[in-house]
């Protein structure tokens, strides 16, 4: 039976909230405390972790460590070196406060989405990607980036290719795994979300099935692995359950953020699971078929009327609709 995850900024009402509706688990990145230098400590991992844990939950998953303390081994800049081996005292943190698995991606620029008002059913809003909305971005710059990109200086700032991002993937894979073979951590690759080749003068390679692939391949170990984002293979056009099985059956989905799309790459919005391009139960089916029993989370969440910024209406439905598809199948196999 799959378990469900929810994202977190672990405040008491999130953590309770998440309990009360079924969640098993939550992921977040906690707010660094003092001593957090460019890496988390065991003492502030472990007390979150209790604190967690005091709700009747697990941490899922430490998701993206602060952007400060990775971009620059992710672009290649001056520091990138210092960067790495700060991560590896987080892996080494994550492993001693008993958290299993790190989730981190390559999008440097953190740029998701044009839009956060898209028309859904009965008048609930979703987020959109727009292509044309960020044609002629300035380099390294984009209004909706998520972090604060003043941080790249000037004399830094250039086209960043497909061949360097592998470059300096490869670099810090080669660094930092055997680190997590060491701590028993595994680590999770995240899409590029959206997976088109460039945004702001930098490229985003990890944008296709194949392209994953490749990277399982670019430094194999049994501690790392996919986030099989669905959203993000399904604005890849990709076939959602054949990618499942194939990733799946060879053990190495870590994790799923189990949401649906509706458009195509270059124009698409969030949308309800049962409304989108992808066939969800078919891939709940894929996932039983592959033999995956690991984490889900709905991810990413629909604004209905009445909702809270974070949207817990939203997440309660979205929790036991993934609860509902699972045991559902599980009882008609038997």
């Amino acid at each position: 039976m799959v378990k469900v995850f929810l994202s977190t900024d672990f405040s008491e009402d999130r953590l309770k909230f998440a309990a009360q509706i079924g969640a098993d688990g939550v992921s977040g990145a906690p707010e660094p405390r003092r001593g957090d230098r460019g890496f988390y400590t065991r003492g502030t991992l472990t007390a979150t972790h209790d604190l967690v844990k005091s709700h009747g939950l697990e941490w899922a998953a430490l998701r993206m460590a602060p952007w400060e303390w990775t971009y620059r081994w992710m672009l290649g800049l001056e520091g990138a070196n210092e960067q790495i081996e700060n991560y590896k005292k987080t892996i080494r943190s994550v492993g001693e406060a008993g958290i299993g698995l790190l989730i981190y991606n390559m999008h440097a620029l953190r740029i998701y989405r044009t839009s956060t008002d898209a028309p859904e059913r009965a008048g609930a809003r979703a987020t959109r990607f727009k292509m044309l909305d960020v044609e002629g971005a300035k380099l390294m710059e984009h209004p909706n980036s998520g972090v604060n990109t003043k941080l790249i200086r000037k004399k830094e700032r250039r086209i960043i290719t497909d061949q360097m991002l592998w470059e300096n993937l490869r670099r810090f894979l080669e660094a930092v795994l055997p680190v997590a073979e060491e701590s028993g951590v595994r680590l999770g690759l995240h899409p590029d979300d959206p997976p088109v080749p460039a945004i702001a003068g930098v490229a985003r390679i990890m944008r296709s099935a194949d392209a994953f692939r490749k990277f399982l391949d670019l430094v194999p170990s049994p501690n790392s692995g996919v986030v099989f984002c669905q959203g993000c293979f399904t604005e890849m056009g990709c076939d959602i359950p054949a990618e499942i099985l194939d990733f799946g059956k060879r053990g190495k989905i870590f994790s799923v953020d189990f949401r649906n799309i509706k458009g195509e790459l270059n124009d698409f919005q969030e949308t309800f699971p049962n409304t989108g391009n992808a066939d969800m139960t078919a891939a709940m089916q894929a996932y039983h078929d592959a033999g995956f029993d690991g984490w889900m989370t709905p991810d990413h969440a629909i604004h209905m009327d009445g909702d809270t910024d974070w949207g817990h209406r939203y997440w309660a439905y979205a929790v036991g609709h993934i609860h509902g598809l699972d045991q559902a199948l599980r009882a008609t196999a038997k």
